[in-house]
């Protein structure tokens, strides 16, 4: 796909053991011969299947993702039921379950980090229990993602593979995987608008929502499909703003399986951001997230399901980022914007800015950008080897995505107006995906010694969005 290119890395020597596995092994053990009544096997039973599995594959020298994703979750549930199990008279097994459960969860995050190859232009982590710690937590919610993901199998995943390559010809037939600005209507000022007052712990903000008004490419497999999702058809908006003088807006993008308030203002803490620095804000909902979601989970159907729905699930996040732009500009005379989005978020900003110019800045964090190459890290052999055989790779769907992605046309604003930030350390969004947009957009990433989920309490991201703040003149 035109704008992506390789990034450098080296691959480290295979270990010929894997000392660590003893950790996970004993902590296994603890739980294994910590009890025998019935109440001690509620809380055993999950850490010490996978604690065990984990252990059995480190010393087989089986360095997989998703080994290192069990190593870690066995660690998260052993470090969380040892309380209850310590509660309901665990006694000393349960302590030492716990603090052992701990030590793997730990040794997780080290494992996964030594594992992982280097890049040239990331930083690479450091070599101490608090990085280590950070990565774990990546490593579990990756397991839980992973675990819940609705992958497409047997007749469902054939399919999906002659769809896709349905997908590929029109696209290519009707010009748009060329002619990409031409693939996405500009939106008009929506209509029907409905406000509602709303109260976050003492700040009181709008609850905006109206007509998504996306209508899907006909041409396209899926789009029938994907016009019927009605939870998905109503855009919402959470907007605080200040009374009185202008102020300028922080256009607040959030992150994959969020869009609840509980989890976007934690993100993007009006407190800080709205009350102590005295911006607005706009926080939109992406496509089937929040109130807009249409399984049980938000996020349901996005990067999960059907690996095509990401083609709709992106058009549609753009259009209805530009179609809150015209909603704000309808509303206000020349307000100064600036894009501030994480994880799948950034790069939901990125693909933004190569569609809107008249923006102050735009600060991708964590930001995703080649989705092919994260979802198929993750895709289990035997469903890449199938959807290969049938003619989807990962070079394929790449291609297929270009008419979404933040890497196959130019950023509009002004170099100077683009920021990036990242984790060393990143489990969820590696390293080369920063790197990628890093490239592509000529512009240098500030590291930090963290993880994705790490971000919150960061000083390179705050310094980051302090950065972009200063130089757009926002005071």
């Amino acid at each position: 796909m035109k704008g992506v290119t390789a990034i450098g890395r080296r691959q480290g020597p295979p270990p010929a053991t894997q000392p660590r596995a003893v950790v996970a092994l004993f902590a296994a053990l603890a739980w294994a011969l910590g009890g025998t009544d019935w109440t001690w096997w509620i809380f055993a039973a999950l850490p010490l299947a996978y604690l065990l599995t984990a252990a059995i594959a480190l010393f087989g020298k089986i360095h997989d993702v998703r080994v290192h994703q069990l190593h870690a979750a066995g660690g998260a549930l052993g470090t969380v039921l040892a309380i209850p199990a310590l509660l309901c008279g665990g006694g000393w097994a349960a302590l030492i379950a716990g603090v052992l459960s701990v030590w793997a969860f730990v040794t997780a995050g080290r494992v996964a980090l030594r594992s992982e190859p280097r890049y040239d232009g990331a930083e690479a982590p450091e070599a101490r229990p608090l990085v280590d710690l950070k990565a774990a937590v990546d490593e579990a919610l990756i397991a839980y993602f992973v675990g819940v993901a609705r992958i497409p199998s047997g007749p469902s995943a054939e399919a999906m593979c002659l769809e896709g390559l349905r997908l590929e010809t029109v696209l290519k037939q009707q010009g748009w995987s060329d002619d990409i600005a031409s693939y996405h209507a500009t939106p008009s000022v929506p209509e029907a608008v409905t406000t509602e007052m709303r109260r976050y712990f003492g700040l009181n903000y709008e609850r905006v929502s109206y007509a998504s008004g996306f209508v899907p490419r006909p041409e396209l497999p899926g789009a029938a499909a994907w016009a019927a999702l009605v939870p998905n058809q109503r855009s919402v908006l959470r907007v605080f703003r200040h009374a009185g003088a202008d102020r300028p807006w922080l256009f607040c993008i959030h992150g994959y399986r969020m869009g609840d308030n509980w989890l976007d203002f934690g993100l993007f803490p009006p407190e800080v951001l709205h009350k102590k620095l005295g911006f607005n804000l706009l926080m939109p909902t992406l496509p089937l997230h929040g109130p807009r979601k249409v399984g049980g989970k938000s996020g349901d159907q996005y990067l999960d399901g059907d690996l095509l729905d990401l083609v709709h699930a992106q058009t549609q996040a753009l259009w209805d980022l530009r179609r809150a732009l015209a909603w704000l500009r309808d509303r206000e005379t020349a307000p100064r914007v600036g894009v501030y989005g994480v994880s799948l978020g950034g790069y939901n900003a990125a693909l933004l800015a190569t569609a809107e110019a008249e923006l102050d800045f735009v600060v991708g964090g964590v930001p995703l950008a080649d989705p092919a190459g994260v979802l198929w890290r993750h895709l289990p052999r035997l469903h890449e080897r199938f959807y290969a055989q049938h003619g989807l790779t990962e070079e394929r769907y790449r291609s297929i995505l270009s008419v979404v992605s933040p890497l196959a046309r130019p950023a509009r604003p002004a170099k100077e107006s683009l920021h990036l930030f990242a984790a060393a350390a990143d489990r969820i969004v590696p390293p080369d995906q920063p790197l990628l947009l890093s490239q592509h957009w000529g512009v240098p990433v500030s590291w930090y010694q963290g993880s994705h989920l790490s971000i919150r309490f960061e000083k390179a991201t705050r310094e980051t969005l302090r950065e972009a703040i200063r130089r757009a003149g926002w005071g």
